[in-house]
């Protein structure tokens, strides 16, 4: 049974935030299951979230939520084990819309961490809005 590794997460880090404005744009905003709350990005490619689990896990599915207009057109994850270098995991192409969008891993997809790359924004100037990011799966 697949479960939310995000919500149990030790660690995540974001490429940038809109104006170094934390309190409003934050990283903390793309766990907190608020509908209202989102992660903005600053300008500038590509923009990327690192999550880190609290144990290694198999991965299954990949959900996200962007704003229309500041939406990626080509993405990838990066994921590793504890202790090895990171290597890229799979591409993905997200619709430039505000529906929430899953992305299934490949079979046998194992990570303690993974880094979600947006590397081309719809957005002009490279700007990500993110009101959702979610890894599902499960324990070793």
């Amino acid at each position: 049974m697949a479960a939310s590794l995000t919500q149990t997460a030790v660690t995540s880090r974001v490429s940038s935030v809109l104006n170094r404005d934390v309190k409003q744009f934050g990283k903390k905003f793309l766990f907190d299951n608020n509908e209202e709350t989102c992660w903005n990005s600053d300008q500038g490619k590509p923009q990327w979230v690192y999550v880190e689990f609290q144990e290694p896990s198999h991965l299954k599915e990949l959900h996200l939520q962007f704003q229309g207009g500041f939406a990626s057109k080509t993405c990838w994850v990066e994921g590793s084990l504890q202790g090895d270098d990171a290597s890229k995991v799979m591409d993905f192409y997200p619709k430039d819309d505000n529906t929430l969008q899953i992305f299934h891993f490949p079979d046998g997809t194992r990570a303690s961490s993974v880094k979600i790359v947006f590397a081309e924004s719809t957005d002009f100037f490279g700007r990500i809005t993110l009101y959702k990011l979610d890894v599902l799966g499960s324990a070793l």
